[in-house]
C-alpha cells in the first residue's frame, strides 16, 4: 500500500510539472513569449535593443536608419575579438549583418543608458 500512495504522489507532481512545462514552453514561443539570452551574442544584442538609438553626426544620412540598425541588433554577429568590451563608460562594438544582400559592419558605442551608431562600413 505504501509503494502506490508514493506511485500517486509522484504521478500528481509529474502532472503539475508537466502542465507547468506546458504553459512555460508555450509562452516562450509565442511573439510575447520569453527571450533566453545565454552566449555573449545574444546578451550584448539584447542589452543594446533595450536602450535608445543616437546617431553619430559623421554618420552619412543613408545610414542613418533605425529599421537597419535594429536589424543589426537582432540577427548581427558581435566580432568581440574586433570590439573594446573593457573600455570606459561606454564599450564599442563591431557587428556584422547581411542586410539587402551586402554584408555590413556598424560600429556603436554601448554606454549605461544610451547606443550611439558611430559608422557603418561596407565588408564586400
Amino acid at each position: 500500500m505504501a509503494f502506490l500512495k508514493r506511485l500517486g504522489w509522484y504521478l500528481v507532481g509529474l502532472s503539475i510539472g508537466l502542465i507547468f512545462l506546458v504553459f512555460f514552453l508555450k509562452k516562450k514561443s509565442g511573439e510575447e513569449g520569453f527571450d533566453f539570452c545565454y552566449l555573449p551574442n545574444c546578451r550584448v544584442l539584447k542589452d543594446m535593443r533595450s536602450k535608445p538609438l543616437i546617431f553619430s553626426e559623421s554618420l552619412p544620412e543613408q545610414y542613418q536608419d533605425t529599421l537597419m540598425v535594429q536589424a543589426f541588433l537582432k540577427d548581427g554577429n558581435v566580432d568581440f575579438g574586433k570590439s573594446d568590451t573593457k573600455s570606459e563608460p561606454c564599450k564599442t562594438y563591431y557587428i556584422s549583418h547581411e542586410y539587402k544582400g551586402r554584408e555590413l559592419e556598424l560600429k556603436a558605442k554601448n554606454c549605461e543608458d544610451v547606443v550611439t551608431v558611430e559608422k557603418i562600413n561596407s565588408l564586400n
